[in-house]
């Protein structure tokens, strides 16, 4: 952790009032995996373009999340079945501002649209200003139910010379009583701009380092660890996830990522 620390500060600054006209709620995404090894031999080289988010203080924030779905899963079972017009919900704390928000991600098309009104804190949303929210943006009165915690550490770049965002998911830790899952070593890249662009230096990066993207949400890899097969099917995300695996406990260049 030390070395990430050393590293990432060496990044100019920016904070939540300037990154406000990045914030890319509507977006396109593309994700990648590699080693935290991998992250600390990175980061010198993305400092010449990208400034890091720093908030109360560290550009290595926490953040916790609240995950929900209905009683058989839909919103899992939408992804793993390619649909394309899908949603997530959480909720999500960022530690550090002490601050809860309420989000949905809805992906159609190829394009990532996030909502997210405040909370108060970690609830079963039964608020009627949450339930209000769910409706108008789900279509539904949907009946969730909490599923799965997430925490992880990020790192969020942004571009100098463009309107991109870069963020490093690092430390990830999965739980729902008492089943615990940890990916340590992991870490989920996640480059957000309004249209693809392969130029960006990022992208760039991964490519030279031969690093494919991959498709696969944090909700998705967390929810296959914690209920397994006795409660879900997951076997279109089953390459997916062994190369993940792969990559938290092994010498991962031996396995390139799956189409």
């Amino acid at each position: 952790m030390s070395d990430i620390k050393i590293a990432i500060e060496q990044f100019d600054p920016i904070d939540l009032r300037e990154m406000a006209d990045v914030n890319l709620m509507n977006r396109v995404d593309t994700k990648f995996a590699f080693r935290q090894d991998d992250l600390l031999r990175f980061l010198p080289v993305l400092a010449t373009d990208y400034r890091a988010l720093k908030v109360e203080g560290t550009m290595l924030p926490h953040y916790e999340s609240l995950y929900f779905d209905d009683s058989t899963f839909s919103f899992f079972r939408d992804h793993h079945n390619g649909k394309a017009d899908r949603f997530k919900v959480r909720i999500r704390k960022y530690v550090e501002s002490n601050i809860h928000f309420l989000e949905i991600k809805h992906k159609i098309k190829g394009r990532t649209d996030k909502r997210r009104i405040l909370t108060n804190d970690f609830n079963e949303l039964q608020d009627e200003k949450e339930r209000d929210f769910l409706r108008r943006q789900l279509n539904e009165d949907a009946q969730l139910v909490p599923t799965m915690w997430n925490a992880f550490q990020r790192i969020t770049l942004v571009s100098k010379t463009s309107k991109e965002r870069l963020t490093l998911d690092f430390n990830i830790h999965f739980h729902m009583g008492e089943v615990k899952r940890d990916f340590a070593q992991l870490v989920i890249a996640e480059l957000k701009q309004e249209t693809l662009d392969r130029n960006s230096p990022f992208y760039k990066l991964m490519k030279k380092e031969r690093i494919r993207p991959y498709r696969l949400s944090k909700y998705c890899i967390g929810s296959v660890e914690i209920y397994g097969e006795e409660v879900l099917k997951f076997n279109r995300f089953k390459k997916k996830l062994l190369f993940l695996n792969k990559i938290n406990h092994a010498n991962w260049s031996l396995f390139p990522p799956p189409t």
